[in-house]
């Protein structure tokens, strides 16, 4: 294909805007009552306030700018275990906090430890790595870690694919302590020899399982077989989602040292109890009609709506606006300035309507998303848990709503009924 030119804009750097986030809502307190399950052998007691740790006064400074006042469970059973040099695998609903989990306690160990970046060296030598799926949500992260580091030597940097690679390149080249990263970039990045890996002391895998998992499982096992990468005993490797099926967490073993702990918020893959969800018979024929009628009836509110193809994604966004609905698309085949340009404009209101892949239903964290519509049900039920996930995030209450046609969802039809019950 043609050379990619996209160079991103810089997220704006004003201490305002580096903590901007948005409000909890009403159930939040309601975390508290999940259960936790914390496996393995003499794991470090529950973290009860961001005051109880001994982390370093900016980092504790910084979190209250952030707007963590408490911590929720998976922060408050996370953050000890890896502050202990723990490796560890959790798994907590969508929307409960699992960011703020790992950076937190990775970052007050590296201050600690008086890290601080060099701009000089041609090759430079992250603590940290942490991969995750989407080009989206990696950014997202950096964005959060950002916060964290505030008023440190500490520099974060974002890389992904569908940008210009000498962009990225400069970025790392300007210092990089914490390296955020889509797999294909950030093996790319290495080859190149502009990432050297034996400093690394955390590696990070957001939305684990589907690290792990045939999408980009052979990319993990390069990047963690590359000669300069520390064996397993010797880094610190962390895993989170909210999903976890039983054959991702016999893969998991193989990057985890043995007396790895596994915490889990809840149940293994439980929806978010604070979406309500609707599940409608509606065979494909009709389902363009139902969506409309459901659009008319729900106003403005921001509305997620999933679909199985990146055509169809492109083709019901144009039908939308037709309809007078404002709508914009994101998928895998739309350009990189497309797709944030889509979710700026999904973000503002401008187009309350966003009809998405699956590229979008893993960790976008989005304000006053108030309905996920499954225009198409996903293949799986762990994509259907995290897909519904985007909305009923930190505390707030969501609808989703899901299109099921006998003939196409049928391998769905108990799943469903187990996930709902729950």
């Amino acid at each position: 294909g043609p050379k990619v030119t996209y160079v991103p804009p810089p997220p704006p750097d004003d201490e305002q805007a580096i903590f901007a986030r948005y409000q909890t809502g009403m159930n939040f307190d309601k975390y508290d009552e999940n259960v936790v399950e914390v496996s393995g052998l003499d794991p470090p007691a529950a973290l009860m306030s961001f005051a109880d740790t001994n982390i370093c006064h900016t980092l504790t400074v910084n979190i209250a700018k952030a707007g963590y006042s408490k911590p929720t469970p998976v922060q408050k059973y996370s953050i000890p275990i890896i502050l202990a040099g723990r490796d560890l695998m959790a798994c907590a609903q969508t929307g409960s906090g699992k960011t703020a989990a790992f950076l937190v306690p990775v970052v007050a160990q590296m201050m600690r430890d008086g890290v601080t970046a060099s701009s000089f060296k041609e090759q430079q030598e992250p603590e940290c790595i942490i991969t995750a799926p989407t080009r989206e949500l990696v950014n997202q992260i950096f964005l959060e870690a950002r916060k964290f580091v505030y008023g440190t030597c500490i520099r974060p940097v974002v890389i992904y694919g569908g940008t210009q690679t000498d962009y990225s390149i400069r970025q790392i080249k300007l210092g990089c302590n914490i390296l955020c990263a889509t797999p294909g970039r950030l093996l790319d990045i290495i080859g190149r020899g502009k990432i050297g890996l034996h400093n690394v002391k955390y590696l990070v895998l957001d939305e684990a399982d589907r690290m792990l998992d045939m999408g980009f499982g052979a990319d993990m096992k390069k990047l963690v077989s590359f000669p300069d990468m520390p064996q397993k005993d010797k880094r610190q490797t962390l895993m989170f989602s909210a999903t976890f099926p039983e054959e991702v967490q016999r893969l998991a073993g193989e990057f985890l040292k043995t007396d790895f702990l596994f915490v889990v918020v809840g149940h293994v893959g439980g929806a978010c109890s604070d979406v309500q969800q609707n599940i409608l018979q509606v065979s494909q024929y009709f389902k363009r009609d139902k969506l409309i009628e459901i659009l008319h009836s729900i106003g403005n509110e921001r509305t997620l709506v999933f679909v199985d193809t990146k055509k169809k994604a492109d083709f019901i966004a144009c039908f939308l606006c037709q309809e007078n609905i404002p709508a914009t698309s994101i998928h895998g085949d739309r350009e990189q300035r497309e797709r944030e340009i889509a979710l700026r404009d999904f973000r503002s209101g401008k187009c309350p309507v966003l009809v998405a892949t699956s590229v979008a239903a893993r960790g976008l964290d989005i304000e006053s998303v108030q309905h996920v519509i499954n225009f198409d049900l996903p293949s799986t039920i762990e994509e259907y848990v995290h897909r519904i996930g985007r909305t009923g995030r930190c505390g707030n209450t969501g609808k989703a709503v899901g299109f099921f046609d006998n003939y196409s969802d049928g391998h769905l039809a108990q799943p469903l009924v187990k996930v709902l019950s729950d």
